[in-house]
């Protein structure tokens, strides 16, 4: 195969896609003895309908024969994946972490040869196994691995979506239809033939096992032609599985039921079934008639639909019977004993239930809230209380709702709706109900509604509940705007419930829903805080987020970034990804251009793998302001509508504000003051979708740029008079460095200007160049109009060193124009390193700069090794270099 060739220069994710019976276990089996011809290492996996409801159940059998190398992996990689694989207990295994770890465990074995991932049934696949193998697939191009997966038409998941290429298997042509027919079917009546190859359609599985069923007789589902394919072949299985001999049948009704391929246990569960001793002698007849396979001592089916056949051919009574003989051989109280003892329950049972809800705490510490939502849906219906039954059926919606499962979340809170809930079951059933997307996608609550609700939790005794649907509030603050009263209850509650003034879970809720008038509060106890460091990565994290918003752009670049390591390392790529948002987005604010850039790329990459489009869109938008501030007005246009697509149709304000935002920004680099005024103005206005409260405050001095430029200084006052108002309320140090700026800019006469300029000049801003540069432009451009030309140049030249230092080309460009007219010209600015490379390959560069090698550097980024060499190969060569000292030198030209 091509993928198979290319190992060495490349790696591929493939899909064979195709129908039941269509040929892709048989592609998948030549494609291994290819591989095997080759020198490949093969390691296969298979999903099975029985064991979907295990957590890593498929990683376990594609990683077992890698087992002794899991000493080579980081001691939390290496931990993490042998709690996936049920080799120690811990008390929580993060899903990324056990992907990265996959990932560097499979990269180290293709070091010593080149891999072969076969993953057959991918549609069966246990869904913490898919998000591991998708996790792998997105990242495989630069390593001496295939992964090969093969999946029936029509069925999706994150493995399947992730796969590059994709080969469809279409139905044998009418010819070698023929030809396989008769090669199977020696003897047929003409009329039976020229059936079955209509019949068949071109499916090689049809045309081997339906000729069989046609002269046994077994398969009277022939005769009903509009019965699809699939049902056609059970019913032929079926058929050939009643000709066994009895004892033959028993052993594959338990192989059938059984979710472990286990020949002992397989023979012990029929033993006890048929009363007499059971051996493999019993299975010869299942093998002769090609319907069973035994591999040392696994037993499995020829094929999925043989499984399926004997399964669905039992009655009720029978499977629950052969469920509950198997729950009698296994480890009681193992998870897989739990699951046989539920499917052989018709009646409630707590006792079950009971187990089943601690099955679901292990699948949640595994990270597999499918297994959750499994377990505590089967949970409810073995709950003999009604209360209970409740309670379960919100667990399995709130962890359906991590899922990204609408469609669940809807069916099981309507289970739930239909039953008699107390007050905090009805609060959790609302708010659950708008869970998703930070309630952007369903808004049957607002922010005053949810607000409400927590009251009542909290008042309920419940304010860990409480807390938790009040930061669902405050981050509605945040995504819409529900107004002052609606911000004003969330407030009014959050300072109601007992919780440490200096819990970061509160400051957060305060700044997000009321950054300027709790600014003060929120950043005074923030100040306090950062006295002594916290050492949870999510606490400061909330920390560096709602810095953003309340104006402490240098504590939220900071906060942020001393979260990442510990995000990291425990494998929270979702919460990583807000972190590096928040980062991005102050950084972006203040034009640390390099900082920003880094932050905003992964993030982007980030919230897009996790399943965040909003925070994409938001890091679209971001990255369409860094484009802006860099001169690249054509790629900050485009991100601005890719973000503003996402946005739109939620009104997303925080998204649409700062898209607004960027297109202001790019159009004060081109001159354009007018376009520029009547954006920022937009921002400004609380019926407008690019209003966002918090935001809007961190634009004031563009907005006063913007006006003096435009002649709209009239028209810039009452923005301006609003902002010196909340300047009462809050220290914002971004708000009060706007006001002396913009004061100077807005100011009615000479004399009060020149003050102005002054004062703005006289504070200490030597940490915040950006706001120096532009202060000292603004007072630049001034002078010259006032005709004091010698005065402005110093002034002027010190702010094109700087905007040329940040990398900020278009106000470097405009300080340099206003030079000239001054009477000085300037040298164009230098491209640094910045410029050259792309955001992906700054962050490899900055980190192989520091000395990190290759595995620390694809540790930090979620990519192996290899990849990490790639990305070295091509930053060399683009910047001239041939090792890390020099590139060290290099890269600390950045600007």
């Amino acid at each position: 195969m091509t993928a198979l060739g290319d190992v060495g220069s490349r790696g591929e994710a493939m899909l064979l896609n195709g129908d039941p019976g269509i040929g892709k276990t048989a592609l998948l089996e030549s494609a291994a003895d290819t591989a095997r011809a080759q020198g490949f290492a093969v390691f296969r996996a298979a999903g099975a309908e029985a064991e979907a409801h295990l957590p890593y159940a498929g990683l376990h059998k594609l990683l077992w024969p890698l087992r002794a190398s899991l000493d080579t992996l980081p001691q939390r990689q290496g931990d993490a994946l042998r709690a996936a694989l049920g080799l120690i207990e811990a008390e929580a295994v993060e899903g990324y972490l056990v992907a990265l770890a996959t990932m560097n465990l499979l990269g180290a074995a293709a070091d010593d040869a080149p891999l072969l991932l076969v993953v057959d049934d991918a549609h069966w696949l246990d869904a913490s196994t898919v998000d591991v193998l998708a996790f792998l697939a997105r990242r495989i191009g630069e390593e001496l691995i295939v992964l090969l997966v093969a999946a029936r038409t029509g069925i999706s998941n994150r493995l399947i979506e992730a796969c590059q290429a994709t080969i469809s298997i279409e139905p044998l042509s009418a010819e070698a239809a023929t030809c396989l027919l008769a090669m199977h079917a020696v003897g047929l009546a003409s009329g039976v033939r020229r059936r079955l190859l209509r019949e068949a359609a071109g499916n090689p599985l049809a045309l081997i096992e339906l000729p069989t069923a046609a002269r046994t007789g077994a398969a009277g589902s022939l005769d009903l032609a509009w019965i699809p394919l699939t049902r056609r072949l059970e019913g032929a299985y079926a058929g050939r599985v009643a000709q066994l001999p009895p004892r033959t049948q028993v052993v594959l009704e338990v192989a059938a039921v059984d979710d472990d391929a286990d020949l002992d246990e397989i023979l012990t569960v029929a033993t006890l079934l048929g009363g007499e001793p059971f051996g493999s002698v019993e299975l010869k007849p299942a093998m002769d008639a090609r319907l069973a396979r035994l591999s040392g001592s696994s037993l499995s089916f020829s094929h999925p639909l043989v499984r399926s056949a004997i399964y669905q051919g039992l009655g009720a009574d029978r499977r629950r019977e052969v469920h509950r003989t198997i729950a009698s051989v296994q480890s009681p109280g193992s998870l897989r004993s739990i699951w046989n003892l539920a499917a052989a329950l018709s009646e409630p049972d707590e006792d079950v239930a009971a187990a089943l809800e601690k099955a679901a705490s292990n699948g949640r510490r595994l990270g597999s809230a499918e297994t959750v939502v499994i377990a505590l849906e089967r949970a409810a219906q073995l709950s003999p209380h009604l209360g209970q039954r409740a309670d379960r059926l919100l667990g399995a919606a709130d962890a359906a709702v991590e899922l990204g499962r609408p469609e669940i979340v809807t069916r099981l809170l309507k289970e739930a709706a239909d039953l008699e809930l107390n007050g905090q079951q009805r609060a959790r059933l609302a708010w659950i109900h708008a869970a998703f997307d930070d309630g952007l996608r369903n808004q049957v609550m607002d922010a005053s509604a949810l607000g409400d609700l927590a009251e009542s939790v909290g008042l309920d005794g419940h304010p860990d509940l409480a807390v938790r649907i009040l930061w669902s509030a405050a981050l509605r603050c945040f995504w819409t705007e529900p107004g002052a009263a609606a911000r004003a209850k969330i407030v009014t509650v959050a300072e109601s419930l007992p919780l440490d003034p200096m819990d970061p879970r509160l400051l957060a809720i305060l700044g997000y829903a009321a950054p300027v008038d709790r600014g003060e509060v929120v950043i005074r106890r923030i100040e306090r805080l950062l006295e002594e460091p916290s050492a949870d990565p999510q606490s400061v994290r909330l920390i560096g987020s709602v810095a953003v918003l309340v104006g402490m752009f240098d504590t939220a670049i900071a906060q942020s970034s001393a979260s990442l390591a510990g995000l990291r390392e425990q494998g929270r790529l979702q919460l990583l990804a807000r972190a590096l948002a928040a980062q991005a987005w102050a950084a972006a604010q203040i034009a640390d251009i390099e900082v920003a850039v880094l932050a905003a790329v992964e993030a982007d990459s980030l919230a897009d793998e996790t399943g965040q489009p909003f925070l994409h869109a938001l890091m679209l938008a971001t990255r369409a302001k860094i484009a802006a501030l860099r001169g690249d007005f054509v790629h900050s246009d485009q991100l601005a509508v890719e973000a503003e697509r996402i946005a739109v149709p939620v009104a997303a304000r925080s998204v649409l504000a700062t898209a607004e935002h960027a297109r202001a920004i790019a159009a004060l680099g081109q001159g354009d003051y007018t376009q520029a005024f009547a954006r920022l103005l937009r921002m400004h206005q609380p019926n407008s979708d690019s209003h966002q409260l918090a935001l809007s405050y961190h634009t004031l001095a563009d907005l006063a740029d913007a006006a003096f430029h435009s002649g709209r200084r009239t028209d810039a006052l009452p923005v301006l008079a609003r902002m010196e108002a909340a300047a009462r309320l809050t220290p914002s140090q971004s708000l009060h460095d706007a006001l002396r700026l913009a004061r100077g800019l807005l100011a009615d006469d000479e004399r009060s200007a020149e003050a102005q300029f002054a004062a703005a000049l006289a504070v200490d801003l030597s940490g915040r160049p950006f706001v120096r540069a532009r202060t000292e432009l603004a007072y630049g451009e001034w002078l010259r109009r006032q005709r004091h030309p010698t005065a402005a140049r110093d002034y002027l030249r010190s702010a094109r060193d700087t905007f040329d230092a940040l990398g900020v080309t278009p106000f470097g460009d405009r300080a340099r124009r206003e030079l000239r007219a001054a009477g000085e010209r300037s040298q164009q600015r230098q491209k640094s390193t910045a410029d050259i490379l792309t955001g992906q390959e700054l962050q490899v560069a900055k980190m192989a700069a520091t000395g990190l090698t290759n595995k620390e550097i694809g540790a930090r980024l979620y990519i192996s090794h290899r990849t990490v060499g790639a990305h070295l190969a091509r930053i060399y060569a683009k910047l001239g270099v041939t090792s890390r000292i020099q590139l060290h030198a290099a890269v600390g030209k950045v600007s």
